[in-house]
This record gives structure tokens, C-alpha cells and sequence, in this order.
């Protein structure tokens, strides 16, 4: 590992958060070859101008592309290093660097930020184009912008700051350092996007497109950060209950579905209603109507606080009783043994959801089963893919948010599997102490996680070292649900 630096300060900074070699190589990298000898990853680190308004002095700029001299050089790690930054307390920036030949001022600042750069320096590009195949990464604490300029007497009490949380980078740099090397990423398939969830941000996006902004869509359209945030910037806007929403205006009710009084009421004020709930929640809420005209119990496996059980009840409060584990079936009780059905939540574990099945089943004898499985196709042939290749792997990663089932249930697959696993919103996420030792790392998603998520995680583990890629396809899913008239 060689860390480089172009002032005699910045090395003294970074030498006091690093036992690693620090290496000068000069303003404008005049000595950039020095830096090039050897082997492993290379980090150019030191101080920058910020170009963009929204980087201010002392905050850390990680790049994910360095500009200069007419080409541009990819740095995939930049998620995984800012995340580390961040969890330190640090104020990060991802974005494009830009290297010119002499110090950036005035008017030279609002041009590099109308390019997209978010900071400037004068070497990080003539050090990476040297760098080839090598893991390598670029971290600027920025000095002084447009707004707070080098010749101004607060450059001393500026420059202090930037060096003072170089040392505290440094510290994380050698962490990144540490865990570059060669790997195995096995990716299971089928993972990402389902049917149901293409379909529910189809709506959304088809609403803006059709009716225009804003649209109002009730809780999230599906349990995913990234999809949520990308939505509302082009005008969705989320409420967690109806009298968040306008009269008369438009709304979306979200995959998980709701209770029938939450459509009375949209109805009540005149709500222009849209809804995106995927139809295998819609088969449970079917099933459980039909259940309940006979009078029957009518045994919900599932989680009780998730949305798509809370509509699933609302359907026939007076008859469903939520099971979450094999404890409650074990105890459950129903007004009639002889007259008992169960439905299951779409997104439970396979395996789990089963075993409290079959323990209902040994409580009642005539229980009566949904007609076809309710966990939803894309929630077993993940599971069935991650358990797959799980127990070959040193450490498992699932992309998806917290409040997404189906992803927390792949986590706890890959467990059960024998494998170290974690749930990450995106690679920034990934702690880089997860990564120490690891040769084999498996990857997926699930169905409310966009693919780009799993591609940008490919990228940038990749960037640590010589990598090998294998997909394990365990199904192939071709499945298309039709949209409401409102919208097609």
C-alpha cells in the first residue's frame, strides 16, 4: 500500500493517522513515479478547492471518477471508503474530481462545477493514470472554496481544519487498505425487482407522466429507500394516511395493499384513486374474504405490525388471527377447531412459514389451505437461490432497506446457511471490517431493490483487488401483471 500526498503538510498529517508509507510526490505530481513502485492499492490523499457550492470547507470529497488532461479514471471503491468516512462522523462527498495544472480561483470554480466536479487539486489524476489494475482511491479534505478563497487570512485556521480531519481519513484509509484483495462474488438469481414492485413504481412514474405532479401515493410504494427518494424528485409525494391527502386529489395506494376502510374512506372524500397492489397480496386478501363468509378462523402467518398484514386483517377483523411464530401456533385458539383456514404473508421464509403451517396443522386436523402457495414466486426463488450458494461463502451481502420483508428474510437465510450475512442499503453500507479475511462473497437483492444497487456493490468490491464473478441462476421468472386502466 502507498499513500501519496503532494505537500510536505499533508504528509505530516496523514503520517499522524497511518503507520503506512506516505509518499510525496510533489505539486502537480511531478514525482508522480514515485508513487508507482511496487505492488497493491494506491490512495492520493491531501487537501482540495471545492468546486460544487454545496462542499464547504473541512468537508471529504471521495471520488468516484478523477478528470484531467482529456480523460476521466473510474474509482468504484468510492462508495465503500465514503461509507467508512461517514460511520466516522465525517461530512462526504461522492462525485467527480477534477485535476488542472495550476490553482483553481474565482470565475475557475463555478466552470468545474457546471462540469459536475465537486472539488479540484492538481495531481490525483497524473498519479491515476499511472495506477492500471491496482485498487486506488482518491480522498481530498477540502481548504478553501469559492466563497472562503486561499489568499484570505482564514486560510491559516481553514487549512488547519482540513489537515486536522486528514489525519482522521488517513486512520480509515489504511482500514480500505487492509481488506483490498483477490475474491470470489458469487450473485444468486433470480433477485431484485419482482413482477408486483415493476409494476407498482410503473404506476407512480405513469401517474406523473399522465395526471403530473404532485401525485400522492399512501406509505411507500415499496419498501425501498433508493426507489422512494428517486419518486419523490420527480414529484410523488409519500403520507402515511389519507388526511395528509388533498380533497379531490390523486392518490396511490402502495404493493402492500389496504384495509377496506382505508378505501372507504378515499371514496368518502372523493379521492381519485390508483391502485398498485400487487395482485398476489390481492389473492390473500380474496382468500381471506372467502374464508370468513363461512364463519371460519382464519390463521394469518405473518408479521404483525407489516403493512401487507395489517390490510390482510382489515379484510375480516372479527375472524383473523395473526400467527407469528411457531410459539403462537402452538397456543392459538379458534371459536370452531372443525371450521379453521390459514393464509400466509407474501414475503415470509420459506422454510419458516412452513414449520409454523405444519404446526397448525397438527393443532387442527381439518385445516383448510390456501389453493395455491401465498408466499409470492419471487420471494421463494430468491430464498432458493441464496440458499444455494450461501454455505460457500465467507460472508453474504442482501441489498434492500430495513423495512423490506422479503429482505430480511434473505438475510436470515443465508444464516441459517452458515454464512456471515448483512442487510445494506447500498454499497456505502458495507463495513469494511465485514470484509477482513473474506474470499467468497455472495450477493442479492430483494424484489423492492433496484439491479443498479447489485451492480454498483459488484463494482466497487471489484475495485479491491483481482475479482472473479460467477451467477447462480436458480429460476427463471417471466411473470407480468397487467395495469389499473387508470394508468394504462
Amino acid at each position: 500500500m502507498n499513500i501519496c500526498v503532494a505537500l510536505r503538510a499533508e504528509a505530516f498529517a496523514v503520517r499522524r493517522g497511518t503507520s503506512l508509507p506516505v509518499t510525496r510526490v510533489g505539486m502537480r505530481a511531478t514525482r508522480a513515479d514515485r508513487a508507482l513502485a511496487g505492488d497493491g492499492p494506491i490512495a492520493m490523499l491531501g487537501v482540495a478547492g471545492g468546486a460544487a457550492p454545496q462542499v464547504q470547507v473541512g468537508d471529504v470529497v471521495v471520488a468516484t471518477e478523477v478528470r484531467g488532461d482529456g480523460v476521466s479514471i473510474a474509482c468504484p471503491a468510492a462508495p465503500l471508503l465514503a461509507g467508512a468516512l461517514r460511520r466516522a462522523g465525517l461530512t462526504v462527498h461522492t462525485g467527480p474530481l477534477a485535476t488542472e495544472p495550476r490553482l483553481a480561483r474565482g470565475e475557475d470554480f463555478a466552470a468545474l462545477a457546471m462540469s459536475g466536479a465537486l472539488a479540484v487539486d492538481m495531481e490525483s489524476a497524473v498519479v491515476a493514470a499511472g495506477v492500471g489494475d491496482r485498487p486506488f482511491a482518491v480522498v481530498r479534505v477540502i481548504s478553501d472554496t469559492s466563497a472562503d478563497p486561499l489568499l484570505r487570512p482564514s486560510i491559516v485556521r481553514n487549512g488547519y481544519r482540513a489537515l486536522r480531519t486528514l489525519t482522521r481519513c488517513a486512520g480509515i484509509v489504511e482500514e480500505w487498505a487492509a481488506v483490498a484483495a483477490p475474491r470470489t462474488l458469487r450473485l444468486a438469481a433470480p433477485r431484485s425487482f419482482c413482477a408486483g414492485v415493476e409494476r407498482a413504481i410503473d404506476i407512480v412514474e405513469r401517474a406523473l407522466d399522465r395526471y403530473g405532479a404532485p401525485v400522492y401515493v399512501r406509505r411507500q410504494i415499496v419498501h425501498n429507500a433508493h426507489i422512494v427518494a428517486a419518486l419523490e424528485r420527480r414529484g410523488a409525494v409519500f403520507v402515511e394516511e389519507l388526511d395528509e391527502v388533498p380533497d379531490d386529489a390523486r392518490v396511490v395506494f402502495a404493493a402492500h395493499g389496504v384495509t377496506p376502510a382505508v378505501r372507504a374512506s378515499a371514496g368518502d372524500r372523493g379521492l381519485a384513486v390508483i391502485d398498485a397492489t400487487c395482485p398476489l397480496v390481492a389473492k390473500v386478501h380474496n382468500e381471506v374474504r372467502r374464508y370468513a363468509a363461512r364463519n371460519a378462523t382464519v390463521f394469518l402467518i405473518g408479521h404483525a405490525d407489516h403493512e401487507e398484514v395489517v390490510g390482510t386483517v382489515g379484510e375480516a377483523p372479527g375472524r383473523v388471527v395473526v400467527v407469528d411464530d411457531e410459539q403462537a401456533a402452538a397456543t392459538v385458539a379458534a371459536d370452531d377447531p372443525g371450521n379453521v383456514a390459514y393464509v400466509m404473508q407474501t414475503t415470509l421464509a420459506v422454510d419458516e412459514a412452513e414449520r409454523i403451517a405444519g404446526r397448525l396443522r397438527e393443532r387442527f386436523p381439518s385445516l383448510v389451505a390456501p389453493r395455491s402457495d401465498d408466499i409470492c414466486y419471487a420471494t421463494s426463488n430468491r430464498q432458493a437461490a441464496v440458499r444455494e450458494i450461501a454455505a460457500d461463502c465467507d460472508l453474504f451481502l442482501v441489498v434492500g432497506s430495513a423495512n423490506s420483508s422479503n429482505s430480511v428474510r434473505l438475510v436470515e437465510v443465508a444464516r441459517r446457511a452458515g454464512a456471515a450475512a448483512y442487510l445494506v442499503d447500498d454499497a456505502s453500507r458495507v463495513q469494511l471490517s465485514w470484509l477482513r479475511g473474506v474470499a467468497r462473497v455472495g450477493i442479492s437483492a430483494g424484489a423492492s431493490a433496484p439491479p443498479y444497487l447489485v451492480d454498483e456493490l459488484v463494482h466497487a468490491l471489484s475495485a479491491l483487488g483481482p475479482t472473479e464473478v460467477h451467477e447462480l441462476n436458480a429460476a427463471e421468472e417471466n411473470v407480468t401483471f397487467t395495469l389499473p386502466r387508470e394508468v394504462s
